[in-house]
């Protein structure tokens, strides 16, 4: 099984196992219902794996097990846990709308890399990081190792490209690339000509909410319309990143909106749903570049992250370009957050 197919099976309400020095056999909380639940655990013993975060979130970091944010804490299954009520103790959504649930035990976690890996393509699949971990032996269940799951490079094939017309700017490509590890597409604009010298380069985390429909919550949309203009008057590239809310997607994003509407910012909503504040990697939009025939860029950007990831990546950063746009008076907090806690520059 290819992490594509692994990261498919868990969307679509499926077990997958994965395979280290031991087994994790696991089952998404989110996607799972209870006929599934039944079907694949007759036993009632399936237990339940959390992130780090998310068992912090539900005030278990008294307990030893539990109280580094940086591990998957294990959940001994209390009989109350079924499958509905397993949904809502792992939606933070759900948290101001209940009493609290439990008690729940942490266990002894045994095999922390393969639950690791086991969380990681939940993330990738933009799902909240909670599986059922299930008896490996309850029936077939297709595998994945450990070390195609580490392993998984982030390539891209270069799939098309074709002239794209836009009101105020020079010629511009549009070129599409496809992921191997996670099937996503990712599509540059290059913009006009830079003659062979280091082109002005914009990585921008795709945002339905700002791009599209224009909302005021954050400064995507502005960021995005600026950065095209910027980029026209000496050539360059945009690179559309499938990121939706610093890669964890649309659906958790709104989750996070809706945690921000009851008086949390961006980072502490991020960490209460169960994910880092920042779950982007830019190792993609480094092959991208690299599919274009580029090594070294000029980076369009205040954010000192991208800056070291597409470095990491092995793209050269020759200068970074401030790109800034003004707050307005429903981001003000927004853009605030982004500089005291996630290092962006003025």
């Amino acid at each position: 099984m290819t992490v594509e197919r692994a990261i498919a099976a868990l969307k679509t309400g499926r077990p997958v196992r994965v395979e280290g020095t031991g087994v994790v056999a696991a089952l998404s909380v989110e996607m799972t219902t209870s006929e599934i639940l039944e079907l694949v655990d007759p036993k009632n013993s399936a237990r339940l794996l959390l992130s780090g975060q998310r068992a912090a979130a539900l005030n278990l970091a008294n307990i030893r097990e539990a109280a580094d944010p940086a591990r998957p804490v294990l959940i001994e299954r209390p009989t109350w846990l079924d499958a509905e009520t397993a949904r809502e103790v792992v939606d933070p959504g759900r948290d101001f709308e209940r009493s609290p649930l439990g008690p729940l035990h942490p266990v002894r976690l045994e095999l922390e890399r393969e639950s690791v890996a086991a969380l990681a393509l939940a993330r990738r699949a933009g799902l909240l990081p909670a599986l059922w971990i299930l008896d490996e032996s309850a029936q077939p269940i297709p595998s994945i190792t450990v070390e195609e799951i580490e392993a998984a490079a982030p390539r891209v094939t270069l799939v098309s490209r074709a002239k794209l017309p836009l009101e105020g700017l020079p010629s511009v490509q549009i070129v599409a690339f496809r992921a191997s590890d996670d099937g996503q597409e990712h599509v540059a604009l290059v913009v006009g000509a830079f003659h062979g010298k280091p082109p002005l380069v914009r990585l921008h985390s795709e945002c339905l909410t700002g791009d599209v429909f224009g909302s005021l919550r954050c400064d995507c949309g502005p960021q995005l319309k600026e950065a095209l203009r910027v980029i026209a008057g000496s050539g360059g590239i945009l690179l559309y990143l499938r990121q939706e809310g610093r890669g964890i997607g649309l659906v958790n994003k709104l989750r996070a909106y809706a945690l921000q509407d009851r008086g949390l910012d961006t980072v502490e909503a991020n960490l209460r749903i169960g994910f880092d504040d920042d779950e982007r990697d830019y190792a993609h939009a480094a092959a991208m570049l690299r599919a274009l025939g580029l090594e070294e860029v000029r980076l369009l950007t205040n954010n000192p992250s991208k800056v070291e990831g597409l470095e990491k990546a092995g793209i050269g950063v020759v200068e970074r370009v401030g790109h800034q746009m003004p707050p307005n008076p429903h981001n003000v907090e927004y853009l605030a957050t982004k500089r005291l806690k996630s290092g962006h520059l003025l």
